[in-house]
């Protein structure tokens, strides 16, 4: 049974790593959450864990970067007792992004869209540990890994949502599908550009309310420790451009590609974050276990730093005020990863689970979090 962790210094007590990604046990009693919320470990032995995706069966799938493999987690959700994290696919070549639909496991390696077919069936039937069997949807897509991991949702229509991000920290490709967002039918595996002049874009979920999607960008590099800020766009309708080589957050003209750009002829960002923050994975919470002013909020991973003078990110974002009505704010919902300069844990996906929880991966820590809010638990 998973061990519950409240937001409390006294009442937190450490959990022991998988044993294959350090001997220290996590830190958590320096998370600090919200007042009336709690965070436990659904599994420690996910290592490298990036996106997730939960079946209706409860089991939750996880892609790796680093490790080339996708992992499979049966009864995640359940409190009486979880299986171990199985890996149910391997050798792979950075298979981070994964989506679910009606049952099927799509993984998305860097060129090539793999899918799992029936993926709770398959894995209740695999014997002796094989991969489960997969079947090629595209491998016609660029094969650049400079931010060529891959995030992958579907959209309202069905259609495969794949990022593929520039192959460079500052560029202009000739291949109009770097530096975009792509639309992929499943079916045949064919895909068109839906939005562009987007850096690197590692989060995106459609809103509740508007349909529209909101999605992460993350910004350029070498042009300080403030600039240009990580950004969240929307795209209301197919065909924006979003900036990226030419401006960045809406105003900053690149100074090697925007000389001769302007900012009215792109899509400027919906909110603007702390450079360098590395905003990821992103989930709109649609339960009703949180309180009122999270119903409709925006839950962000930010990755946090790798090249700035003084670490900033390593937490769980969440904006608010998403409605088309009104503004959108931005602020932190966990924070602790990060103590001084060291980091003990990366939050990289967060995922609303039909529960009314929040699941959080963490790819230094190998960790799959989940967070609940205590006082509505009490009403059970």
């Amino acid at each position: 049974m998973p061990r519950i962790l409240p937001f409390s210094l006294a009442l937190l007590s450490a959990i022991a790593l998988h044993p294959a990604l350090a001997a220290e046990p996590l830190p958590l009693g320096n998370l600090k959450l919200p007042p009336g919320f709690e965070l436990r470990v659904l599994a420690d032995d996910v290592p490298n864990a990036r996106q997730m995706a939960l079946s209706a069966a409860g089991t939750l799938y996880v892609g790796t970067r680093r490790e080339g493999k996708v992992y499979a987690i049966e009864k995640v959700l359940s409190d009486t007792g979880r299986a171990p994290a199985a890996t149910i696919l391997a050798n792979l070549t950075m298979p981070s992004g994964i989506a679910i639909r009606d049952g099927d496991l799509y993984v998305g390696a860097v060129s090539q869209i793999l899918k799992v077919a029936d993926a709770d069936a398959q894995l209740a039937a695999r014997k002796n540990g094989k991969d489960l069997p997969t079947v090629v949807v595209a491998d016609d897509l660029p094969t650049e890994k400079h931010h060529g991991w891959k995030y992958l949702k579907f959209d309202p229509a069905g259609r495969l949502l794949v990022p593929v991000g520039a192959p460079c920290n500052i560029c202009l490709s000739e291949d109009p599908r770097f530096a975009a967002l792509l639309a992929m039918n499943p079916a045949t595996g064919q895909s068109e550009v839906i939005a562009s002049g987007i850096r690197n874009t590692v989060g995106f979920a459609t809103h509740p309310g508007s349909g529209a999607l909101w999605f992460t960008d993350n910004g350029r590099d070498m042009l300080g420790d403030d600039v240009p800020p990580e950004e969240i766009n929307i795209l209301a309708q197919p065909g924006k451009h979003y900036g990226y080589p030419f401006i960045h957050g809406g105003t900053i003209a690149d100074p090697e590609f925007g000389k001769n750009a302007h900012p009215d002829a792109f899509e400027p960002p919906v909110l603007k974050v702390q450079a360098h923050s590395a905003l990821l994975g992103v989930d709109f919470y649609t339960g009703a276990q949180f309180p009122a002013r999270y119903r409709g909020a925006l839950f962000v991973a930010e990755h946090g730093s790798w090249n700035r003078s003084k670490k900033v990110g390593f937490r769980i974002g969440v904006a608010l005020n998403t409605q088309a009505d009104a503004t959108p704010s931005y602020e932190p919902f966990i924070e602790g990863w990060l103590q001084g300069e060291d980091n003990w844990g990366r939050p990289n996906d967060v995922l609303a689970a039909p529960d009314g929880s929040l699941l959080i991966s963490d790819d230094q820590a190998g960790a799959i979090y989940q967070v609940r809010y205590r006082e509505a638990l009490a009403d059970r």
